[in-house]
Formats: structure tokens, sequence, C-alpha cells
């Protein structure tokens, strides 16, 4: 089952009969593409945060405009914290405490691709409570998603369920959590989802077990909201290329690091056997990043493809002769610029089936080695040993401004 239905499959019958006229008007070449796209979204909430954050760039509409996503239901059920996890400016933290009914009023911050809301407690009595209820379905009723909170440890009571009953008639789409499920036990956790599901008259699979407090489950709770609406995934489908090159960059960095550590000998031949073994280990590691499947053979193949080994060998040679550079230097900037040039390279070939041309790799390996050898003659007068070296060339590739794709791709076109 691929991860676009996984996700679907979470999603109540009444969020879907809304869902499914949204889709449908999609034309079916483009709704498979977004498919496609979303089976390389990330369902590790780390990395689908990074993702948002370059997602918010290709967004064209202003804050005020995207769509509302609304955490509502009975107080103290964690909405506070699970908010937290969604938010993208620390300052928008919502205040958090055992106590009911810390919030007190709506609270609403950038969630990225869409506005999410914090709400008070929607089932709490008083003249204070009654306000605060007010607040919360005045959110609900204004969303454009809702997010349903129960709490595992005190299930799905009559008022609980009273509050569900008002959140459908509303016709949102939504989904169900259950949070604190961490505190149940894994004994008891399959019976508390089942009691839960059929007390609200859904399937069991029908709602999303989480742990806000620790973070498990966040993910799929967010990919649940952006499979809602194709204005959702758009952003998050057009970031992918960035996200990945953010990925692959920190791949390549460390690769490129152990390359010029391994040619701190100077060799005139670098693509020896432990330089070309950490090379496709880099490579094998930014197919995965793409959703890609080879072997470490494969690896090794495209590496061979790419001419990278010869590319080397000719620059070698041609900067030897200019003499005035250590060994040593010259072994280490090309080892660790091909690598570089290597990973980028094979990122482009996993991502869009494009091979550099063989100019462009030429240039791009040529001009990033004149960058280090710069950079690495100034900062030491004599060998040194490989530590040292390793940081001088991580603080060196950073500043380079490769990390930016934007940057690296209108380079290999110059």
């Amino acid at each position: 089952m691929s991860k676009f239905d996984q996700i679907l499959k979470l999603l109540p019958d009444n969020t879907l009969e809304i869902l499914n006229p949204l889709w449908d008007a999609i034309p079916v070449d483009e709704k498979e593409a977004l498919k496609e796209k979303f089976e390389g979204l990330p369902l590790d909430l780390n990395l689908i945060n990074m993702l948002m954050d370059l997602s918010k760039i290709q967004m064209k509409v202003a804050f005020g405009h995207k769509n509302r996503v609304v955490l509502v239901g009975p107080a103290n059920v964690g909405k506070s914290t699970l908010y937290n996890h969604f938010i993208r400016a620390k300052e928008d933290q919502a205040e958090v405490s055992p106590v009911p009914g810390t919030t007190r009023i709506n609270q609403v911050a950038d969630a990225g691709i869409f506005a999410v809301i914090d709400t008070p407690g929607a089932d709490s009595v008083g003249p204070v409570g009654e306000k605060e209820k007010e607040e919360a379905l005045n959110a609900a009723q204004e969303a454009d998603f809702l997010v349903i909170m129960f709490d595992a440890i005190q299930g799905i009571k009559d008022t609980e369920l009273q509050l569900y009953q008002q959140l459908l008639a509303l016709q949102k789409p939504y989904l169900v959590v259950l949070n604190k499920i961490d505190l149940v036990g894994s004994k008891h956790e399959t019976g508390v989802i089942e009691k839960a599901a059929s007390n609200l008259g859904v399937e069991k699979d029908k709602v999303i077990p989480i742990s806000a407090k620790r973070g498990f489950n966040i993910s799929k709770v967010l990919m649940g909201i952006v499979i809602t609406d194709p204005e959702f995934l758009i952003p998050l489908a057009q970031a992918l290329p960035h996200y990945r090159w953010n990925l692959a960059w920190r791949v390549i960095v460390t690769a490129s690091v152990v390359s010029g550590a391994i040619a701190l000998v100077p060799l005139p031949l670098i693509d020896f056997i432990p330089l070309i073994a950490n090379q496709s280990t880099m490579v094998l590691s930014i197919a995965r990043i793409h959703n890609y499947k080879i072997t470490f053979v494969r690896a090794r193949e495209l590496i061979a493809t790419f001419g990278i080994g010869l590319l080397g060998r000719t620059l070698f040679q041609q900067l030897s002769r200019l003499g005035g550079i250590p060994g040593w230097l010259l072994s280490s900037a090309i080892a660790s610029s091909t690598t570089v040039v290597l990973g980028y390279a094979a990122s482009l070939w996993f991502e869009k089936g494009e091979r550099i041309s063989q100019k462009s790799l030429n240039a791009l390996t040529k001009n990033l080695t004149q960058n280090l050898l710069e950079k690495l003659k100034n900062r030491f007068k004599r060998k040194p040993d490989k530590k040292d070296l390793e940081q001088a060339l991580k603080e060196a590739l950073e500043d380079t401004g490769m990390a930016d794709r934007d940057a690296i791709d209108q380079a290999a076109e110059n």
C-alpha cells in the first residue's frame, strides 16, 4: 500500500466525502503526479518541519489568507502541546500546563503552509467555561480543517461525545486524535483505541493514537492534514528538490571531508579504493533521500559513468604543473571537490534523470578546487593533522554557498 493510501485510511468517512470532490476536480495526470510527490514526503517530524519551512517560499498567499487548522477538544487533552509541534516560530509557543484551563483564548500562529489555531477546552462549564467554549466553537466554525482531540486516559464520556456531535454538525473536514496514548500502557493500548472508536462510531483505524508530549505519531496528523487539500500538497511538492538537496548537502559535506582526509597522503591517482568506497556510500545515501533504490555496485557504476576519477586525475596533473602547491594540499582539495560535484550530479540524476554535462562537471570541479586550495593555503603553512584538515574543509565547504540549491544550479548552467 502506498504512503498516500496509508494516510488516506486515517481520514474519517465524513472527511473523505468532502475531500473526494476536491481531488476528482484535478486532471488525472496532475493527480497522479501529486500522489507520486507525496511518496517522497518524509514521516519524520523534524524532516517534515524542515520541508514546511522550505515550502513557505513556494507559498504566494499572505499569512492571513492561509487555510486555518483548528485544534479543538475537551480541556487538558494536550491541544497546546500539539500546537507547539506545528508552529514555526518559538515566540508563538503556547503555555503548557497540567492544570485544566491553561489556554483561555484562541491563539493563532503560522505553521508553514497553513495557520494553526489553539483553542480553550470546548467542554468547560460555568460562566468562564461557557465563554471559553464559545471561543473554541467559534474558531471551529471558521476553520478549514479540524483536529478533534481526546484524552486516552479519560476516554470518550457523554460530554466528549456531545462535543464531538456538535463539531460534526459543522460539516468540516477533520481528523480524530487520541492523545496521551503513552500513558495507558502497551497492554491496554489496543483496547483503549477500540473503545474510543466504538464510542465515536468510527472504525479503529480512523482514530490516530499520539503522544503530543513525546512527539509520537505527530507526523501522521500533519500528513493527514496535508492530504486533505491539494493546496497544501502543491507547495510541499514544489519544495521537495530544495528539501532533498538540504539533506543531500549534509551527506555530501561529510563524505567530502572524509575524502579530503583520505587524500591527505598525496597520490597521483586519487581514485583509489578507500575514496571510491566513501563516494559510493555517499551516492547510496543520496539515492535513499530521493526514494531511489540502487546497490553498492550500481553506485560505483554511476561514479564511473560521471567520470569523476578521470576528472580528478586530469585536474591533479594540470594543477601540478603550476608548481608551488604541496602535494598533500592539491590531493586533498581535489578529492574533496570531486566528491562534492559527484554528490550534486548524483542528486540531479536521482531527482530528474538528467546527467550533468561534462563541461559543467569540469567547471564546477575546477572552481571548487581553486576555492578550497585558496582557503586551505591561507589556513595552513604546513601539512596539518587529519582532525584539523577535516575541520578546515567543513568550514570551507559551508562558506562556498553551495548549500543553496538555486546557487549551485545556476553555477552548473553558466
